[in-house]
């Protein structure tokens, strides 16, 4: 990985290689399945490996947008693999999940964008795991509310949806998506009676204060989950890391979200979306 800005002590990381790290790379490997964790250059693939929790990316690991801070490939996407979801129920049970994270990559040359794939996957790991609380973090559909409803009609216990970085940052930081289209998918989940969640990263050259109004802007949409995390630049086609924020500076972030009322906050240097899910899934259900 090319980095730019040397990072700073507190983003430093361990690799893990131990038994349960090995386990899931084998189960990964064996059934052909994408990760956001590979794709995504997710700097807590190890440590979450290591835990025996993956986040599966479905649809394939190519993508028809190119949002200038991903590094998942773009181009024009294979066929649908119609066995991919009963191989990710398979790869659940097999890793013993109490939690899964499912996400993908945007499948714009789909007439429905991968909505009855998103079914299909979630209703074969409730088969196949029914004790397993299943999350699911997707596209914008572009907005369209028939194919929310199709993603709906499975049944997962959380809807989320990353708005990404601030309002002034968005159209030059992500492709085709849009900050209001994106809030209108998490209100109109949060309106179907779904738990809700969102993440952004932050050094893209945002200010507090615009973090706090996105914070608001998406706590009025019913969203409860919240995720903030250090953007890392992939390579050096991808946007600059503007700052890298202190971890002073993301537990002040964490306690401005609890005080607009989400029921979890996990900001941090290398936090993600998906990361500790089930611990901010518990913490959520606690809150009630």
């Amino acid at each position: 990985m090319e980095e730019i800005k040397r990072k700073p002590s507190w983003l430093k990381i361990s690799l893990e290689n131990g038994e349960e790290y090995l386990k899931v790379k084998k189960i990964v490997e064996l059934n052909k399945l994408h990760t956001i964790c590979s794709s995504g250059r997710c700097p807590n693939a190890s440590k979450c490996w290591g835990m025996g929790t993956a986040t599966f990316m479905i649809g394939g690991d190519i993508c028809t947008r190119s949002c200038k801070f991903c590094a998942t490939l773009t181009g024009r996407p294979k066929p649908l693999d119609k066995q991919e979801p009963e191989k990710i129920a398979e790869s659940v049970r097999l890793m013993n999940l109490k939690h899964c994270v499912i996400t993908s990559v945007d499948r714009d040359d789909l007439e429905d964008k991968g909505a009855e794939h998103w079914k299909l996957t979630v209703e074969a790991i409730r088969r196949e795991n029914p004790k397993t609380t299943i999350e699911i973090l997707t596209p914008d559909f572009d907005g369209r509310e028939d194919l929310l409803d199709i993603v709906f009609s499975s049944k997962p216990d959380i809807f989320s949806h990353n708005m990404e970085t601030v309002k002034r940052l968005s159209d030059a930081t992500r492709s085709r998506a849009k900050y209001d289209v994106s809030l209108k998918v998490l209100e109109y989940a949060h309106r179907n009676s779904f738990l809700t969640k969102t993440g952004i990263m932050v050094g893209l050259g945002e200010t507090p204060e615009e973090v706090e109004e996105l914070m608001q802007d998406v706590r009025q949409t019913g969203v409860s989950l919240f995720t903030i995390g250090q953007y890392l630049q992939p390579t050096k086609k991808h946007l600059e890391v503007k700052e890298f924020v202190t971890p002073e500076q993301f537990e002040q972030y964490k306690e401005t979200g609890l005080k607009l009322g989400f029921a979890n906050v996990e900001s941090g240097p290398l936090v993600r979306s998906s990361y500790m899910a089930e611990k901010s899934f518990l913490a959520s259900k606690l809150r009630k």
